[in-house]
């Protein structure tokens, strides 16, 4: 019995501590981030400024690409262009 308890209390954290780092290993590469060894990110061409989901499905969504901003609604099965910064269509700060 104590070498059952012993075996448990030795591979129960590793498999718990396995399974975090596959969990986090799979965020890490579901969005997009490099794994550069140094750590350090590497610049992409289109950045998430900012997300306001306004319902199941549907959210409002600021990225920045090519120095500008650019509001887009996402919704399920669509990606609409609303605003641009660059007429002064608004502000994002």
């Amino acid at each position: 019995m104590f070498e059952y308890i012993l075996r448990l209390l030795i591979l129960l954290p590793l498999v718990g501590g396995m399974a975090w780092g596959s969990l986090w290993l799979w965020k890490r590469v579901q969005m997009g981030v490099p794994l550069t060894p140094g750590g350090a990110r590497q610049a992409r061409p289109v950045e998430m400024v900012g997300v306001l989901p306004l319902g199941p499905g549907t959210k409002l969504a600021v990225v920045e690409f090519a120095g500008q901003q650019i509001l887009l609604s996402v919704s399920r099965g669509n990606v609409t262009r609303l605003a641009d910064n660059s007429q002064g269509d608004f502000h994002a700060g």
